[in-house]
């Protein structure tokens, strides 16, 4: 804890909304292997329930149904997919210079099989998979989407590894 009461704050689970919440749902759960929590399940818009009243605090009146789901990582961080009955089949626009949510990153040791696993799946690689230390460490990334066109970035090694003191020096 620093001297203002702060102290680092652990990563619950993100949420992510797609257009076809079973075909993502299987994407995740065979090319990701995250654990699946709860499949689909159908979410209505009613006052009755801590849920449907929590939805309503969030979303606001007139949504009337979604579908989501609950998965896992391997470290226990909560993946919540979303698909909402007006949800559009379209690519998210990928603007990373606006304020907002502009990735997010797992890491795998094989990055070289997960990024052909990604792409196999109808995914893409938006980049050559790049080294940060070509000859004296083996940290790579690269940056890919999921098969709706959700952007986000492949690690070979720890957050915490890659950038501790030293990391950048050879």
């Amino acid at each position: 804890m620093n001297k203002t009461g702060s102290y680092p704050r652990s990563f619950s689970h993100i949420g992510i909304t797609v257009p076809d919440i079973e075909k993502a749902v299987k994407f995740y759960s065979e090319i990701m292997g995250w654990y699946v929590i709860m499949p689909p399940s159908d979410v209505t818009e009613e006052s009755d329930t801590a849920i449907g009243q929590m939805c309503i605090d969030v979303f606001g009146k007139g949504w009337g149904t979604f579908k989501i789901a609950h998965l896992s990582t391997s470290d226990g961080i909560g993946v919540e997919l979303f698909s909402f009955p007006t949800t559009k089949a379209e690519k998210p626009k990928f603007d990373p210079f606006n304020t907002g949510l502009f990735h997010f990153c797992v890491q795998d040791p094989n990055i070289e099989e997960l990024t052909e696993k990604i792409v196999a799946a109808g995914g893409k690689q938006r980049m050559p998979i790049r080294e940060y230390y070509p000859d004296s460490k083996p940290y790579k990334m690269v940056y890919v989407e999921d098969p709706f066109g959700i952007v986000f970035e492949i690690y070979t090694h720890s957050y915490e590894l890659t950038y501790s003191s030293g990391a950048y020096s050879e």
